[in-house]
């Protein structure tokens, strides 16, 4: 259900984005195109580029994902870094083809609350509850690993991040996260696990 955006929800520099992507969590993935929108779960991302201007993300999106047909045609696609209260959304994204939903649209019949990205022309992208930071993108066209690998990259263009756990463009340490707000990692099979101990060596 659409929802007004939070308090909690701060906007974070651009610059500093890619630290939420150098977890290795695992995320929800939303686009939208012509009033159609959608979102998944992907588990293989990661960071790509800090430098100021042009910090970048990857992550892999197969061919038969409705997901990936609304980034195509839209040029941009969200990415929300999962946290524990998410968990059970997230899950229900990445087990739900909207290719076998009413509408194509997995968040209503899902009752997935979300808010909208920044106004476009095309639609603002849905930004799902249950995570620490979401990044809006700008799809980085690489057509051959796009086709060969199911690779995508995203220019960061915007960045969002909970308050509660990430302030001056870092995670907090992770005895001030609550343990609901920190983030998931997919093992398999329905299986995560959440940072239990935080050191330096």
């Amino acid at each position: 259900m659409l929802i007004d955006r939070p308090d909690f929800v701060q906007a974070l520099d651009a610059n500093h984005a890619w630290r939420l992507m150098n977890t290795g969590a695992t995320v929800i993935v939303s686009a939208v195109h012509a009033g159609q929108r959608n979102a998944m779960a992907a588990a293989w991302n990661m960071a790509l580029d800090y430098a100021p201007g042009a910090a970048k993300c990857a992550v892999v999106i197969d061919k038969q994902c409705f997901t990936r047909g609304l980034i195509e045609k839209s040029n941009r696609f969200a990415i929300g870094v999962c946290v524990r209260e998410g968990a059970a959304a997230c899950m229900a994204l990445g087990s739900t083809s909207a290719n076998n939903s009413p509408g194509r649209d997995k968040l209503i019949p899902l009752g997935i609350d979300y808010f909208d990205g920044e106004p476009h022309a095309d639609g603002a992208l849905p930004l799902t509850l249950g995570c620490a930071g979401w990044l809006e993108c700008e799809r980085y066209p690489e057509p051959h690993i796009e086709q060969t690998y199911d690779l995508f990259i995203g220019r960061i263009i915007r960045a969002w991040a909970d308050a509660r756990c990430v302030a001056n463009g870092k995670f907090l340490p992770l005895d001030q996260i609550p343990p609901e707000l920190r983030t998931i990692h997919h093992l398999g099979a329905g299986n995560f696990v959440v940072p239990g101990e935080q050191f330096s060596p």
